[in-house]
Parts: C-alpha cells; sequence; structure tokens
C-alpha cells in the first residue's frame, strides 16, 4: 500500500467567538492516498468544510491550529507565506461551494484561468491561454475561445463552476478539495458537473477530499466516506459497504433519514434534537443527547476511533449495534 498523500494527525482548531476560542474541529485524524476519493459526509456545522480549509490554511483570523498535517511529506502547519503560496499553486486545489464568490467578476474568464500558470509558473501567456481552452473543452464547456473573453456574469452557474474545475485541474495538483461543489445547482447540472470532476480525477490519477451532504452522491463518486459530527470523525468506511454496514449510531440514523423510491406521503425519519458544534459537545460521547443507544458510559467517557470490521467506528456499542443486541436496550437506554 503506497504511503498517503494527505495525513491529519490529531487536527484541532478553534475560532474566536464572541470573545473566546472555541473548538470546531476536536482531535480529527485522517490519512488520503495518492488517486483516492474520499467523500466526507455530516450535518451543517459537523466541521466538513472547516476540516478542507484547514489542509490550505485558508482559515478565519485568529484561528488557533494544534496537530500535524502533511502534504505529499510538506509540512503544511510549518509553510511561511512564500510556501504557502507555492504549495497552494501547486500541490492543491479547491472547487469552492459557490464559484461567483471565487472569482472576480471584472475579470476575464481567461484571465482568472491563467493567472497562477503566468504569474507563478512563468508560462508565456499565449502558451497558458491555449492550455486554458484545451480544459475548458476537457470539462465540457463549447466554443472556448469565446468563454476565455466573457466575464463570470454572462456564465451560467453550471459553467462557471465547470470554470472552477478546469481552473484546479490547470495547475495538475495532486490533491482536489471539492467543498459541496454542486449545492448552488439544479438536479441535472450536479449530475453533469459531479461527472466531470469524478472523470476528470480518475484521468489524471488525482486525490480528492469530496465534501457533501448528499450520503448517494458521496458512495457514487469516492472509494471511502468518512463521517463527521461535532467537530470530530466518527466513522470512516469503505464506499461500498456504508449503507449495509454501518456501525454508528449516527450514519445509521443518517441512512435512515434520506430518501429512497417513490414519494409515499409519509414523513421521513428525523434524527432527534439538533446538530451539535465541537464546542458544543458533552465531555462523553458528542452524539449522546440524540442517540437511541446511549448509555452511562456514552456520557462519562468519549469513545476512540477504532477499527471494526472493514472500517473504523468511535462508539462504545458498536459491537452491539452491529448484531443486533442492542436493539433490546434502546427504550430503556434512550434520553
Amino acid at each position: 500500500m503506497s504511503a498517503p498523500l494527505l495525513e491529519i494527525e490529531h487536527l484541532h482548531v478553534e475560532l474566536p467567538v464572541e470573545g473566546r476560542m472555541r473548538p470546531v474541529i476536536h482531535d480529527l485524524s485522517l490519512a488520503i492516498a495518492p488517486g483516492e476519493a474520499v467523500g466526507l459526509v455530516g450535518e451543517s456545522g459537523s466541521g466538513k468544510s472547516m476540516t478542507a480549509r484547514s489542509v490550505i490554511r485558508l482559515l478565519p483570523r485568529g484561528a488557533a491550529v494544534a496537530g500535524a498535517l502533511r502534504c505529499g511529506g510538506t509540512d503544511v502547519l510549518a509553510l511561511d507565506r512564500r510556501g504557502l503560496r507555492a504549495f497552494r499553486a501547486n500541490e492543491v486545489g479547491m472547487v469552492f461551494q459557490d464559484p461567483r464568490a471565487h472569482v472576480n467578476p471584472i475579470r476575464s474568464i481567461g484571465d482568472f484561468l491563467v493567472e497562477t500558470l503566468v504569474t507563478v509558473r512563468g508560462v508565456p501567456r499565449e502558451t497558458a491561454l491555449a492550455r486554458a481552452q484545451e480544459m475548458l473543452r476537457a470539462v465540457g464547456i463549447a466554443d472556448a475561445p469565446r468563454r476565455l473573453r466573457q466575464h463570470p456574469y454572462e456564465l451560467s452557474g453550471g459553467l462557471l463552476q465547470r470554470v472552477m474545475i478546469a481552473s484546479v485541474l490547470l495547475a495538475e495538483p495532486r490533491l482536489i478539495l471539492a467543498d459541496e461543489p454542486t449545492t448552488a445547482l439544479d438536479v441535472t447540472t450536479q449530475e453533469e458537473v459531479v461527472a466531470i470532476l469524478d472523470e476528470q480525477r480518475r484521468e489524471r490519477g488525482v486525490a480528492m477530499l469530496f465534501i457533501t451532504h448528499d450520503l448517494e452522491l458521496a458512495a457514487a463518486v469516492c472509494d471511502r466516506i468518512v463521517v463527521m459530527y461535532a467537530g470530530g470523525i466518527v466513522e470512516d468506511r469503505p464506499a461500498t459497504t456504508l449503507h449495509g454496514e454501518a456501525r454508528h449510531p449516527y450514519t445509521r440514523a443518517l441512512l435512515a433519514s434520506r430518501p429512497v423510491g417513490p414519494a409515499t406521503g409519509e414523513p421521513l425519519p428525523a434524527i432527534p434534537g439538533r446538530p451539535l458544534s465541537a464546542f458544543e459537545a458533552p465531555g462523553g460521547c458528542a452524539f449522546a443527547t440524540r442517540c437511541p443507544y446511549v448509555r452511562d458510559a456514552c456520557r462519562a467517557e468519549r469513545p476512540p476511533l477504532r477499527t471494526l470490521d472493514e472500517g473504523c467506528v468511535a462508539c462504545h456499542f458498536a459491537e452491539e449495534i452491529r448484531d443486533g443486541v442492542a436493539d433490546g436496550k434502546r427504550e430503556a437506554n434512550h434520553v
């Protein structure tokens, strides 16, 4: 097995909130191999986007970071400003949730696409524009010369997201961070954009961290699924087995709450309570306040992420849940 491309070990991130430092990522460890696609899923506020932004140190002002974060052997947390700029330009690329918020509206698409190639890598502008045209065609954008002359406001959301993907691929990174890249798009365009991203990633052998709320989408494009809750990882399992072999109560609840098949008019099962941020999590298991299997041990001690079957899970009673032993104790223990 090859050495990991991305290695995150015991990552802690705190942000200033109302004059106090509050944790948003708690003891997160994650590794991604070269060419591997890992889906990061969970409810809003679980820390998915903050994890991705930590990889490129694109965190809010005043953030405090502890732990280890290496990409391709580079100690990302130790980079100075020049080293960080080179790392972002050459090693990792990020596809953001809202492309309009990350593309300069007064500059042309061509300027946006070639800026890094010209200013950082010294590629002649004409050569860079020729590469940009080729990449636009690769991501499904026709009439590339005309598109290069246009401005962001002249493109639909789907086209602009394709442009964002093209800009990342032009840099030839070894790792792509895709932060809910289809959120603002209609369903048909979502499928097209994800298909392009997945096809280009596989063709170029690029690793990817794919952030989404959609478990079905993650399973379709990723090799592994990592589930986050309250700033930490609660389960890590192969995408092919997650739906049938989920071991954590939170993962099972997420799977049960998704629509499957034609609409019946019946309400979908909902997870009781509300999602918690890392700084709101209780001292024991962060999911204890919403879990139907909760016991005293869950409230007293935070379960470590440990190996079970073909994946990892952070639950004291995962074996009992897997074997159905815990089902008989749900009513008595549920809070």
